[in-house]
């Protein structure tokens, strides 16, 4: 693939400078490691900002369960196709957020979704990323009989807007995957 490439350097805690040092350090205070993905956008403080309080708020007040909220952001990073958040959210839903596996496996793999509420979930999120925000009745109807709200179609539309911004970052520097979450590394399926 010949795509562009951002000649910015991914900063550091020693190359941050204002909002996006603060933001950086604090992360690493949190997690003992800054994720390659937050150095990217650490070139634009703003995008930056806007990521981490976007994320935030989904993961504090969207009413989405942890193992939920991975299988939005899974669902998204796979449509976007980065490679970078499908290694990251597939390790945090195995590891931290207890998504099924069979779900997290699915989303990878591009399956079908066994479990009805996580299968409506999922379901929503890619109606509204393929009709960019223009979702069937049915999809929410489906969406709404699983036990989730309307508010919280509002909360998915906050999760597309902060995975684009990491998802599209990443293709902009191709970023690399952090140690951390090789072990569930995954790449773009080749066309058939």
């Amino acid at each position: 693939m010949t795509d562009y490439r951002s000649p910015l350097e991914p900063r550091t805690l020693d190359t941050a400078e204002g909002d996006a040092a603060t933001r950086l350090a604090a992360t690493h205070k949190a997690l003992g490691m800054v994720p390659n993905t937050y150095g990217v956008m650490a070139n634009s403080p703003g995008l930056l900002a806007t990521y981490l309080d976007g994320y935030q708020w989904f993961r504090s007040a969207s009413g989405f369960t942890p193992g939920e909220q991975e299988a939005v952001f899974l669902t998204i990073s796979r449509f976007n196709e980065c490679d970078y958040c499908m290694a990251a959210h597939s390790f945090i839903a195995d590891n931290m957020s207890k998504t099924p596996i069979e779900v997290t496996d699915a989303i990878r793999d591009d399956r079908p979704i066994d479990d009805e509420r996580f299968a409506a979930l999922v379901g929503m999120v890619r109606s509204l990323l393929e009709t960019r925000g223009h979702p069937a009745e049915a999809d929410v109807a489906a969406f709404r009989e699983a036990g989730f709200t309307d508010p919280q179609v509002l909360e998915l539309v906050l999760a597309i807007a902060v995975k684009t911004i990491s998802n599209w970052s990443n293709h902009l520097f191709g970023t690399p995957v952090d140690d951390t979450f090789t072990s569930r590394t995954w790449s773009v399926p080749e066309p058939v």
